[in-house]
């Protein structure tokens, strides 16, 4: 088994052959597969473990594997930032029970909708945590598509499925993924105006 994982392995894959194709193909069938079994997960459950920002998060996690945004850390916590400031802004504007309309924007849902961006977009570079689809999770919530405790937890049970699938994918196709944070990059100074 382990034979074969390194003739496929990703890293060998693009040495071999075209580096665009592999990488399009990777991102494609591993994204399909991912939020197809969420898609099932949701369907056997009736839970909604299928929402629209798990779509830009599967191809952070397979497209740009190596990158501080499609770390479990930043998908998780990113996530987990875009809920809460979702569920915060519905709070404050009064809007924790009532349904959404998206042909009906009211105030309210407006600023709920702001206030949740807004956090969201301010919260998660400040805490490290930069997940852009994070951004998109905000307004799901915000706009109360999904807004009771339960189904932001199994929203963010959907996240952790997913970065549990991106850890496992990313690591048997050889690329050194890592286990929760992205190594840190050191800081390089700019030299000197002479």
């Amino acid at each position: 088994m382990n034979r074969l994982l390194d003739r496929v392995a990703l890293p060998q894959l693009v040495e071999t052959h075209d580096p665009s194709l592999v990488k399009a193909a990777y991102s494609a069938v591993n994204s399909f597969v991912s939020l197809a079994v969420m898609a099932l997960v949701a369907h056997v459950s009736g839970l909604p473990f299928l929402f629209p920002s798990l779509g830009p998060t599967a191809f952070l996690l397979f497209y740009t594997p190596l990158t501080t945004p499609a770390s479990p850390r930043n998908t998780v916590l990113g996530h987990l930032v875009g809920c809460v400031s979702g569920y915060v802004a519905l709070a404050a504007t009064g809007l924790l029970d009532t349904p959404p309309d998206l042909t009906d924007i009211t105030w309210a849902r407006l600023a709920a909708s702001a206030i949740a961006l807004g956090l969201t977009c301010g919260l998660m570079p400040l805490l490290g945590v930069a997940h852009p689809p994070a951004a998109a999770t905000t307004l799901i919530v915000a706009l109360g598509l999904l807004r009771t405790p339960g189904q932001l937890a199994v929203m963010m049970l959907a996240v952790a499925l997913l970065a549990a699938q991106g850890l496992v994918v990313n690591r048997l196709a050889g690329l050194p993924y890592p286990w929760w944070r992205a190594p840190r990059t050191p800081v390089v100074s700019e030299p000197a105006a002479g």
